[in-house]
């Protein structure tokens, strides 16, 4: 990890809003920026970056671990990328403390510039172990919707991480709305304004409102991450503005 200049964890203290595509579209936008990333998921139980990124595999090199390359300057880990399709991960914390070591102390990483976490909804055990493991730890990215149901859950999270004494670097307010195709009206289908209200209540900056679009889910599904495979579109330039913040706080 000495060779890891900035390390960010996505988190959210909800499921289903969104935190998986959030880590893997920072990542992309990142690398195509001119960064070296890696990107961890850390999520055991419920591994979706492999999909997301195509499906491509890691290898091991002696007793190390050598991610998959996604692009020249992006390597990614999952342990959906270790276990076969469809089968439980049934752990308890002392196995998934070893397993994120492993991940972080055996993985041939590299020189990087950025290593992203993809965390597990919640505030269990690989969140704790994550924090307890890397003190450098630069900070957390907290994605939420905009209803207040999502944000009841992202507020414990955010307590959970000042009290773990880390930083907390924005609010990432995903499915902000969705664009009428014939019309071109926004339609607040979750409500409005939830990443606004937590970015004025902690005082940290909102970094970005993402639009729902149906084709963003059809690539997920595909391998096809969006600020690749989504040019010049409202939610592409959403991400791409949501790195530039987060380069310009943490660097």
């Amino acid at each position: 990890m000495s060779k890891v200049k900035h390390k960010i964890a996505v988190l959210s203290g909800k499921g289903g809003v969104g935190k998986t595509t959030v880590a893997v579209n920072i990542s992309t936008a990142l690398a195509e920026s001119g960064y070296k990333v890696g990107l961890l998921d850390l999520d055991i139980h419920g591994p979706n970056i492999a999909r997301m990124l195509g499906e491509k595999n890691p290898s091991v090199d002696g007793e190390e671990i050598v991610p998959a390359e996604i692009l020249p300057n992006l390597k990614a880990l999952s342990i959906g990328m270790l276990v076969e399709s469809g089968k439980a991960v049934i752990w308890r914390g002392p196995l998934k403390h070893s397993a994120i070591k492993q991940f972080l102390g055996d993985t041939k990483w590299g020189e990087l510039d950025f290593l992203i976490f993809d965390l597990p909804p919640g505030t269990g055990d690989e969140a704790l172990s994550l924090f307890q493991t890397l003190p450098d730890l630069d900070g957390v990215v907290m994605v939420t919707t905009p209803q207040k149901v999502a944000l009841d859950d992202v507020r414990r999270a955010i307590d959970f991480v000042h009290s773990m004494n880390k930083k907390l670097i924005g609010i990432v307010e995903n499915m902000s709305y969705v664009k009428c195709p014939k019309c071109g009206e926004k339609i607040e289908i979750f409500g409005s304004g939830g990443g606004s209200i937590l970015a004025k209540e902690y005082n940290v900056e909102l970094l970005g409102q993402i639009p729902l679009d149906p084709k963003a889910a059809q690539l997920a599904d595909e391998g096809k991450p969006i600020t690749l495979y989504m040019r010049e579109t409202e939610v592409e330039e959403t991400f791409r503005k949501i790195v530039e913040k987060i380069a310009q706080i943490v660097e």
